[in-house]
This record gives C-alpha cells, sequence and structure tokens, in this order.
C-alpha cells in the first residue's frame, strides 16, 4: 500500500570506502555474499522499497563504469539515477551524493553501502521519524556498560547504559536542511565529524532524533562481520523454505 501525500526520497548510498580493516584484495562493498555483492544487496533494499524514489550511489573514484555495468545494470536496480564519485574521506563522498540530488522539496537518506541488512521496516521508521522531527537516525540501545576513558585508556567516567546508543544508518534528514549544514561545513572546514547527525548538530544548532534499527543492521567491516552476515543471510533463507 502506498504511503498517501508521500514526499520525495531520495537514498544517497555511499560505497566509497577503501575497507582497509577487511584485509581483502576486494574493498568490503565488493565482497560477494551468496554470489551477490555486499552493495547489491543493499541497493536492492532501496530499490524495492516504497519509501524510496531515486538512488544516489557514491563510489569510488575511477569506479563509476564499473559500479553501471557489475552493479546497476546486473542487478536491474533503476532507481539509480546518478552514480558520482567521493571523495577522501566520508564526509566529503556524502557531499559529493548531495550535491547530484534533484529533488530537494523532500527527505534525504544516508545509508552505508556496506550494511546490507537495512530493511522496509527501518525505512518506515525512519520516514515517520523525519516527518516530525526533520532530522533523525538509526540505532540501537548499547547491550554492554561502556566507558569514557582518558588518554592514559584509563575510564573517567561510565554513562548509564539507558542512555548509550550505537548509532547505524540509514540518517535522514529534511533535504535542504542537510544540504545547508553539509553547506556550512565545506565552507567553514570543519571536519571533525563522524557522522552526519552531527553535522547537523554542530552546523545548524539543532537536535537529531534517535529511532530504533535493529541489531542485525550491522556495518561489514571485519572478516568477522562477513561471518555473521553469512549467517544472517543462512536465517533469511531458512525462513523462506518454511
Amino acid at each position: 500500500m502506498k504511503i498517501r501525500d508521500k514526499k520525495h526520497c531520495t537514498a544517497v548510498v555511499l560505497s566509497a570506502g577503501q575497507g582497509k580493516r577487511m584485509g581483502a584484495s576486494v574493498q568490503k562493498q565488493y565482497i560477494e555474499l551468496e554470489q551477490k555483492p555486499v552493495i547489491a544487496h543493499t541497493l536492492s533494499v532501496f530499490q524495492d522499497s516504497e519509501i524510496i524514489d531515486d538512488i544516489v550511489l557514491v563510489v569510488g573514484n575511477g569506479q563509476e563504469n564499473y559500479a553501471r555495468e557489475e552493479i546497476v545494470r546486473k542487478y536491474h536496480l533503476t532507481k539509480v539515477g546518478e552514480i558520482v564519485p567521493g571523495g577522501e574521506e566520508r564526509y566529503a563522498s556524502v557531499w559529493c551524493g548531495l550535491k547530484a540530488i534533484k529533488d530537494i522539496a523532500g527527505y534525504t537518506f544516508i545509508h552505508d553501502g556496506a550494511r546490507p541488512f537495512v530493511s522496509e521496516e527501518i525505512l518506515k521508521r525512519a520516514y515517520d521519524t523525519v516527518c516530525v522531527h526533520r532530522a533523525c537516525v538509526a540505532g540501537m540501545p548499547s547491550k554492554d556498560t561502556v566507558k569514557l576513558v582518558d588518554e592514559g585508556l584509563c575510564a573517567v567516567r561510565t554513562p548509564e547504559r539507558k542512555c548509550v546508543w550505537a548509532v547505524q544508518t540509514p540518517q535522514v534528514f529534511e533535504t535542504s536542511l542537510i544540504i545547508e549544514a553539509y553547506s556550512r561545513l565545506m565552507r567553514e572546514e570543519y571536519i571533525n565529524v563522524t557522522d552526519d547527525a552531527m553535522v547537523v548538530e554542530q552546523m545548524m544548532n539543532m537536535p537529531v532524533k534517535l529511532f530504533e534499527g535493529t541489531y542485525q543492521n550491522i556495518k561489514i567491516t571485519t572478516p568477522e562481520d562477513l561471518d555473521i552476515a553469512r549467517l544472517f543471510l543462512s536465517r533469511s533463507a531458512d525462513k523462506k523454505l518454511i
């Protein structure tokens, strides 16, 4: 069922990372899971979503043709309207993606290409939340006690666990808001930011709402993450056979 009066939603999917911690000859987003590249799994969720209208894919410099032929066309990802080269850092790649957006009247979903277990349920929660709060990010409450440490790695404070969330993507914003926030970031060359929410918090002096993702919405960064991802996929396949 289509969402009534839905605003235009663009997904900016980041696939320009080097994946050095993976220790593989192939960048992590192109490693195959069940005979399909990680990035293709991720893009397929946005392709099939009733929330997302179009996709901007940000890839490594010089990888545009490969991504177009071996990912977008091969897996029939027709919502991918733009494939653009990213920058050396994540924030620069996001900015490259934002500049390629055609319709700035709606919302933008910024997502890590190495998070293939994003779901339609997460995207719907994101849409419902951004409609109210203008800026929101997926996350989950921390399962572990977290320690803040000093430079000598001595614990200096233990935040209450109920107040600690692990942040994920998608991070979702009014398109005009996130473009303005990144425009200010690039002008001021204030690059000490670790995610898109921080850009809005710092540049726009605006709070960002958290909503629940899932614990399965992992980012594939290390070989151990690949093992976990294969387990998730096998469980999903088993459920479909029931």
